[in-house]
């Protein structure tokens, strides 16, 4: 209800309606009665004309209510939805890393897209229409009271039947609507992620083990729905007889009573009038059950997206120091780090580096080489220890600061389906096509970017499809040189190119480290013989430190893995 808030004018008027649209209601059949018992009785012609217009008019206005009511209710329900999803995206996009790590991203876009669509189905159809079918049942009884007691106790000797056979169904659909929910839910993890690593399926052959999976998933799917078919296919044969009985049992004893008005006080109008009025009454109470289910639904996907937003697992940015520019002084302070707090990724990590030089770190796969860059960056939080950039602790910067001074280039590049300019600018206003070009320009990528069909508005297509791993890591320093940081990150820029793109990659690399504090991840030790100081990590911990010919001079860790890519390029 926080999001009806900033709409309670609108809202309330649809309340209103609602309201209204519950009482003319059961004025139909009153005025149908007041007709055959007075105006057709007594052969008044000109009555019977006046009640026919009065009858046209009433339905002119509850059309016309009918259709403000249906479109405020659905156009409150689409905003109330535009601004929930924005704010749940927003909330997703200050989430920290280690959330992803451990979230299906198929479960995420069920929580952003079908979740908050079903609320939409809450606000248009569920609330405003269970207030109006709850007025509605109101009205009538009043009304039914009002002409005779005695028809009206006994029109609803069938309703405990009826409400006891839709707590039922309510409570059974529930229950199935859940299943539903929980296995769109997994259909959209398989697809997503199977779309995703389409290539690993397909090298490996695994199409028809996929397949069997899919199918499974699929039938829990087509299962859950039939289940939920089932009671409704139950539930609305069961209510039409219970609404038959109770006009059965109004026929029964009006009937006879009507044949003599005088000492019973039914007329042929009431009893008319009471049909009317049971029939009123009964469809309510059945759409009573589907709209409930629909508030169910609604309250399944609250649920959900409640704990999606509840969830403060977010970096803290709670710093407010905003240097124009950073000299570039990087030091690690006794920094230990675990991806599930028990077990210690790196351990102890000491070193410095100088505005201006340039670090290489190297090791083993796993070794913990990322997760260093993850921290400098703020992705992940250091359990213990301290991260200084020019002599304050990381986190003191204001987050955007912080990321906006460090460029990081890393080996997998993520593009997004859009055009180069938009990929590389990520939407920031204040960047110009020149200073793009520009950078371009410096880092070599000037050359393949015009002969590219449109040139910057070039479309990468999803994750780059048209461009090649060179031209994506291109336009990954184009990325980064145009946001002029302080610092720079290579996380094995060069180890996914062949020889010659390697070359060209080169010779933007020392454009972009140029007067740069530079922390470069290395695969190829031979990209790195002029770094002032090599770390060598491994199982977290740094094992030596200094130049190329320093550790070499060692004949220890480093010079293992010198020899052995010696051996290898040998």
């Amino acid at each position: 209800m926080q999001f009806v808030r900033p709409y309670k004018w609108k809202f309330l008027a649809l309340i209103l309606l609602t309201t209204l649209s519950a009482a003319l209601v059961p004025l139909r059949p009153y005025i149908i009665q007041h007709t055959i018992d007075v105006d057709v009785a007594n052969g008044d012609y000109r009555g019977l004309v006046n009640m026919i217009y009065l009858l046209l008019g009433l339905l002119v206005l509850q059309a016309l209510i009918q259709y403000t009511h249906t479109y405020l209710s659905g156009w409150i329900g689409q905003y109330i939805v535009k601004d929930i999803r924005i704010k749940l995206y927003g909330h997703l996009l200050r989430l920290r890393l280690k959330f992803y790590d451990n979230t299906p991203i198929g479960r995420l876009v069920t929580r952003v897209i079908s979740d908050i669509e079903t609320l939409s189905e809450v606000f248009s159809q569920g609330l405003a229409s269970i207030i109006g079918d709850l007025l509605q049942l109101f009205f009538i009884v009043g009304f039914m009271f009002y002409a005779n007691w005695k028809l009206a106790l006994i029109s609803l000797t069938t309703l405990p039947v009826l409400l006891f056979a839709t707590y039922v169904f309510k409570e059974k659909v529930k229950v199935a609507f859940n299943r539903v929910r929980n296995a769109v839910a997994n259909l959209n993890s398989f697809v997503q992620e199977h779309v995703t690593g389409m290539s690993i399926v397909q090298i490996f052959n695994s199409e028809k083990a996929e397949y069997q999976k899919f199918k499974k998933i699929n039938e829990e799917h087509k299962k859950a729905n039939i289940r939920s078919i089932l009671y409704y296919s139950i539930y609305f044969p069961v209510a039409d007889i219970v609404s038959a009985a109770g006009i059965a049992l109004l026929i029964w004893y009006g009937a006879s009573a009507a044949l003599d008005p005088a000492a019973s006080g039914i007329t042929l109008g009431m009893l008319m009038a009471f049909i009317m009025y049971i029939q009123m009454f009964f469809r309510p109470i059945r759409m009573l059950a589907d709209r409930f289910n629909t508030l169910q639904m609604g309250v399944v996907s609250t649920s959900r997206i409640i704990t999606l937003l509840d969830n403060d697992d977010a970096t803290p940015d709670a710093g407010d120091f905003e240097p124009e520019n950073f000299k570039g002084k990087v030091a690690f302070k006794d920094v230990w780090f675990a991806y599930n707090e028990e077990d210690y990724v790196l351990k102890n990590i000491n070193f410095t580096v100088n505005p201006g030089e340039t670090v290489a770190l190297v090791g083993a796969t796993g070794a913990g080489k990322s997760s260093i860059v993850n921290l400098l960056t703020r992705l992940y939080p250091i359990n213990k220890g301290q991260i200084l950039i020019d002599d304050v602790a990381i986190d003191r910067y204001k987050l955007a600061a912080l990321r906006s001074h460090i460029g990081v280039v890393l080996q997998d590049v993520f593009l997004f389906s859009d055009t180069i300019f938009n990929n590389i600018t990520l939407g920031n206003k204040s960047i110009s096509r020149e200073q793009v070009w520009e950078a371009a320009e410096m880092v070599g990528a000037r050359g393949f970017i015009e002969k590219m069909p449109g040139g910057l508005d070039y479309n990468v297509l999803e994750r780059g499809a048209g461009l090649s791993v060179g031209q994506r890591q291109l336009i990954s320093f184009v990325r980064a040189m145009v946001y002029n940081p302080g610092i720079i990150v290579l996380d094995e820029a060069t180890s996914s190119v062949d020889s010659a793109t390697e070359a060209l990659i080169q010779k933007a690399i020392d454009r972009l480290m140029y007067g740069r504090t530079s922390i470069v991840i290395a695969h190829r030790l031979s990209t790195i013989k002029h770094a002032n100081t090599i770390l060598v990590v491994d199982k977290g911990e740094i094992k030596e430190s200094g130049n190329h010919e320093t550790l070499l001079a060692k004949n220890g860790y480093y010079t293992q893995l010198y020899n052995m890519q010696y051996k290898e390029v040998g």
